[in-house]
């Protein structure tokens, strides 16, 4: 069976890191046309927070979580990405 290597292609991408400032949230939310979702967990103390950004991808809304990365796709898509698969797939690009 061939074998296929991904082409090099430089991407943008912006990490979803969870920190409670809600202004760096909602850009990032802004950036990647998605929405900002904070839940409590039932049964839990009011001041325990889910929060995850909703992102229309060209396979149907996908949640990204904190910690996971946002890409913007060579076509401008948006997509999610967990953390281990970013750092096997992508190398930072010196400026």
């Amino acid at each position: 069976m061939p074998k296929f290597r991904k082409r090099p292609a430089e991407v943008e991408a912006k990490q979803f890191s969870g920190v409670l400032d809600l202004i760096d949230v909602y850009a990032l939310a802004d950036w990647c046309g998605g929405d900002f979702k904070h839940d409590t967990h039932p049964g839990q103390e009011m001041k325990t927070y889910y929060w995850s950004i909703e992102i229309p991808t060209l396979e149907g809304v996908m949640r990204a979580t904190p910690g996971d990365w946002i890409i913007r796709g060579v076509q401008g898509e948006f997509y999610p990405c967990k953390p281990d698969i970013f750092e096997q797939t992508y190398e930072e690009v010196p400026e």
